[in-house]
Parts: structure tokens; sequence; C-alpha cells
């Protein structure tokens, strides 16, 4: 089928927005890829260096006849989707020595654990922390002895950073090894009831503790619909996975052959091969456009919206929020997993997953078809399910037909006809909603406002039962520039059990929610955010706000707003304690949330 008009309309803007960026870009990674191959120009000395701790592949190093590739690790064992990839170098080198090539670990990447800062002072150091990652890899990348790289990265900020920087030294080619998720705990909908009973008093924290530990229990990613399996969807939409590579489970047969089978691409596809597949051309905007669509198709985390436009920009290409909303409007949900749903990832994977997902979207005109990946040129190639027959790995044709349509449709038959975000704007700013989780009848909230300026205080006038009517809550000054931009996820219990009351509740917040936000409206991201003045530190208690997410409108109706001076207050409180010291730099030169928020871009 031809592609959707509406794909094409946004894919030709993008193209011609970017052309002077796109081009520079280009530019400078084809100069640095016409270089050949890079350890032929360090000095004995440089090498030596390289090589010293290096055993037996040294004389294949100092020989320069094969490839050498680089890893770049977020391993550690904080993080239980990263603890897998403790042993991840030993199965790449032993790869890369099968086929007569080396492998090195290049640098480490710091990874936090935004389920164990959730709530805290360690949350505001979350959205710079992937700043941090892509200089840190490209610390690691830039001793230049390497041909191509291998990326292990999984959770929220630690994917978009080391994409990043995969685009930065986008003249090699690079491939991305997930790690799986766990497997299935207590079922989602019951571990969510459970903090409910708690956030009302029902139960104590012993039954919460015992649910939550229930809910994540193992090795590999947490098993619902955030941010970190978001990256993993994005990785193979956009062609730097093996294909179904994203939800395997860690410790099996399977992984680890994936794992290996990515060593072997990532050494086919150098420059001192026949099939050079540079980063630079596969991050192009057609695959730019491609992971926006799964993003849309599968009602992914907010939080990309905030990760594509900075990993894009990292590779020359200007992505805007009206291009999110457009792409949405024409792209179907055809995934429900939670938040969106009751399954989990697992029971997507075992559905039909990514595989049956893609094909459904080429068919329909929905992907470009036309693009280069890690593996080949097309993306049908990742319609292809990874099996083990007779001890080793095939691709072999992936189901036509979905295994459970209360977890995966096709377009033909999707659970929406749009997709999951809505960007809305009005005199208030610009912001986005995932309106994927939120039930129709609740994405209209007309109501007086309510301010706060610390997330914790939410709760205590809830408890004190002051919110007895329709409310927007405006939780603002929780921006990049304010605070680093945390997530918010603690609200959503309390601002649920007020909208199981009966009541109609809406967010409307410069901050972030997490990856698995879900029932409750919340405009995020509004931008310009409080501490650079914008129009929402205008609001004042009791304001009347419209919260449109059929119309795509965030307005305040009071006719003097416009006439106000912004409020300010005291942000001191923000710049020290638990590390946020080190990130005054970062808070002063964030940039705006509709450009990503990056800092060094």
């Amino acid at each position: 089928m031809s592609l959707n008009a509406q794909i094409k309309a946004v894919t030709d803007r993008i193209t011609e927005r970017s052309r002077p960026t796109r081009e520079a870009y280009l530019e400078r990674m084809n100069a640095a890829a016409e270089n050949g191959p890079v350890r032929a120009h360090l000095t004995c000395g440089n090498q030596a260096h390289a090589y010293a701790a290096m055993g037996a592949d040294k004389d294949a190093l100092v020989a320069e006849r094969a490839a050498n590739l680089g890893i770049i690790t977020a391993y550690n064992d904080m993080l239980s989707a990263h603890k897998p990839y403790e042993h991840y170098p030993d199965i790449i080198r032993d790869a890369a020595r099968s086929v007569g090539a080396t492998a090195q670990v290049a640098g480490g990447v710091p990874a936090m654990c935004d389920g164990v800062t959730q709530g805290q002072p360690g949350m505001e150091l979350s959205l710079f922390s992937r700043d941090v990652i892509a200089l840190a890899a490209g610390v690691g990348l830039s001793h230049n002895c390497f041909d191509a790289a291998v990326f292990f990265g999984i959770c929220d900020k630690i994917v978009p950073g080391l994409v990043m920087a995969a685009a930065t030294y986008g003249h090699i080619p690079s491939i991305f090894v997930p790690a799986g998720p766990m497997t299935s705990g207590i079922p989602n909908d019951e571990k969510a009831k459970v903090r409910q009973q708690f956030a009302t008093g029902e139960i104590g924290r012993d039954e919460l503790m015992k649910a939550e530990m229930a809910s994540y229990h193992g090795s590999g990613t947490c098993t619902f619909y955030g941010t970190a399996n978001t990256n993993q969807m994005l990785m193979e939409v956009m062609g730097l996975h093996m294909p179904g590579a994203s939800f395997v489970n860690p410790g099996t047969e399977l992984r680890d052959a994936l794992t290996t089978a990515a060593a072997k691409r990532a050494l086919e596809i150098t420059n001192l091969g026949n099939d050079f597949r540079p980063t630079s051309q596969i991050l192009d905007e057609k695959a730019f456009v491609n992971g926006l669509v799964g993003l849309m198709a599968t009602g992914g985390s907010t939080n990309l919206v905030l990760h594509l436009p900075a990993m894009a920009r990292a590779a020359g290409i200007i992505l805007d929020l009206q291009d999110f909303s457009d792409l949405s409007e024409a792209v179907p949900l055809m995934a429900k997993v939670y938040p969106n749903g009751l399954a989990d990832v697992n029971h997507f994977h075992a559905a039909g997953g990514l595989g049956y997902m893609i094909g459904q979207l080429l068919e329909n005109g929905l992907l470009h078809e036309d693009v280069k990946t890690v593996v080949g040129d097309g993306l049908s190639l990742y319609t292809k399910d990874p099996k083990i027959k007779d001890g080793e790995l095939v691709f072999v044709d992936g189901s036509k037909d979905t295994l459970n349509d209360r977890i995966l449709r096709p377009v033909s038959d999707a659970f929406q006809k749009t997709g999951g975000l809505k960007e809305l704007k009005g005199n208030i700013g610009r912001g986005v909603m995932k309106v994927s989780a939120v039930a129709p009848e609740r994405r209209i909230v007309e109501a007086k406002v309510r301010i706060f300026h610390d997330q914790r205080d939410v709760k205590p006038a809830f408890n004190r039962g002051e919110f007895t009517e329709d409310t927007v809550v405006v939780v603002r000054f929780q921006g990049p520039r304010a605070n680093g931009m945390p997530e918010l996820h603690s609200l959503t219990p309390t601002l649920s059990i007020l909208q199981d009351r009966g009541l109609k509740v809406a967010l409307v917040t410069d901050g972030r929610m997490s990856g698995a936000s879900g029932k409750v409206p919340a405009c995020i991201h509004v931008s310009p955010e409080a501490a650079n003045g914008g129009p929402i530190a205008k609001l004042r208690d009791g304001d009347m706000v419209r919260v449109d997410a059929e119309a795509g409108t965030l307005d305040v109706l009071e006719k003097d707003f416009d006439t106000r001076a912004p409020v300010e207050i005291d942000l001191s409180g923000n710049t020290f304690g638990l590390g946020r010291e080190l990130f005054e730099v970062f808070r002063q030169n964030a940039g705006n949330a509709t450009e990503g928020a990056a800092t060094i871009l």
C-alpha cells in the first residue's frame, strides 16, 4: 500500500524544516567516515595504551585486519533492567573472537532508577542524567579505537542519552542490545488497586510492600509499558535492534543468541566490509517518523515527547510537538498494555508483539518501509520472529494474526482510531497529554484551579478534605530550569481517588509524569515553564481553566489574564543536596521542553 498522506506530509515537513542542520550533520559524518579505519591514525604510543590489558587479543588489534568493537555499557545492579548486562561484555568478546575480531568496553555510563528516586530529591537529577549519559558515552568513544559500537541500555533516560551519543558518533555503525523484561509478577491492576488502598488508609505499609515486591521481583525490565519498554519499541521500529529482540526475557538461550548475533552483525557493517551502515544513515527523518508512529500505535510513554526531539537534534533533525499531534491523528491505537490496559509487555509479546504490529502498520501505509536498518534495507525485516532451531538462531515469518485481540489488534479493528498523544495549546502555553489511558468522557475539564509549587503539598491538601468540587490541579515551577523537571508520579493515586469519587479532575504542570501515568487527564511539559516567565506562572487560585483534549486547547478563561505579571518564587532549595549542587549549570542552560529540554544540543 502507498504511504499514508498524513505520514508523508509530516515527513516532508520535518525534512524541509531540518534541511540546513541535517545537511551540515551529514557533511561532518561523511568526512569522518572517509578517514577510514580509525586505529590506523593512532600513534604506536596511543595504541600501546589502548591494547595494554587485552591479553590474547593484542595481536589481532595490532594487525588491524579485523574490526574492533566498542562497548558502551550502562550496567549496574541497582536497576533490575540492567542487571543482566553484567556478563554481556564476555558474550560480545567471545562473539567477536569467533569471527577473528575484537571487542573492548569503551566506557560505562550512569544509569539511575526512577523507581527508586520517584518523589525524592534525587529525581531532580533524572532528566539531566540523559545529557550526562550522552557525554559519558562520548568520552568512551573518544578514544577513537572502534570501527563500530554496541550500546547496552534499557531504561528511561539511558537509551535516549545513548542514542544522542550514537548519532554524534554517526560515522560508525551502532547496534543497541536490550536485556528484556522480567517475567510477569502480580497483575498490574492488582498492584494499582493496592496502591490506591494505601493512599486511602485502607491497608498498611506492610501490605503495600508485599504487593510492590511481588510486582518488581527479579532481573529484567519492569513489565508495564512505561518509558523503558517504550524505548525498546523505538529501537526496534527505528532499526537499531536485531529484529524481535526487545521483549525476550533475560537468562534464556534466545536472549543470549540475540546478543551474540548483535555483536557479529555490528562487526559485519563496519567500514572494513562491503555493507557499511553508519548510524548517520540509519537515523534519518524517516526513521524518526517511524519511531513517532510506533509511539502512537502502542500508546507509549509521554517521556519520549521530551526525548525524541533531543535524540533527533543530535542527528541534525528538528521535531516539533505538532509533528506528534498530527501523526497521532493518523495512527490508530493498536495495543492495550498497562497502564492503557491490563496486560504487560510479556503478554503483548506473546500476542504477536512488535513483529505483528510493524507488519500491520506497513501493510496499511503507516510506516516507511524504505529505510536502512542495522540488519538490512527495509523495515519489513522487523516483521520476523527470532527462534532457536537445532541450536542456531534463525528468523522466521511472524504471525499474520493477533493471538489475543484484547491486547493487540489489527489496524482495521484498532482500540482507537487515533494514537495515544495530543498536543494542547492556548494562552497558558503548549503541552501534551497521553489520552490513550484517559476515558473519552474525562478528556474535557473546565473548573477552578488549585495551585501548588511542590507535588508533596497535594496529598496533605487531599487529606484535609480540601478537594470538594471539580478541580484543575496546577503544579508549577517543575520544569527543567526550576528543579530539573522531576516526574510527578506520586500525584496519580491521589488524583485518581478524586476522579473515582465522581469529580472531574485534571492536572496541568510544567513538569513530567511517569511513563506509567494513567487515567487522570494530565497536560504536562507546559512550555514556556513558570521559572522562565511562562504564562502558567500568571495563574491564580480560583481561576477558571478549560483543559480540552478533544479540541487540543489549554486556556484560562479570566479576562485580565494577559495583563498579569508572572509569579516568582524562591527556588534556592532546589540547588543543593544529593548532588543537586553539581547540576546548576544544567538548570541554567536547559532548553524548552518542546525542544527536548537538553543542555548540550
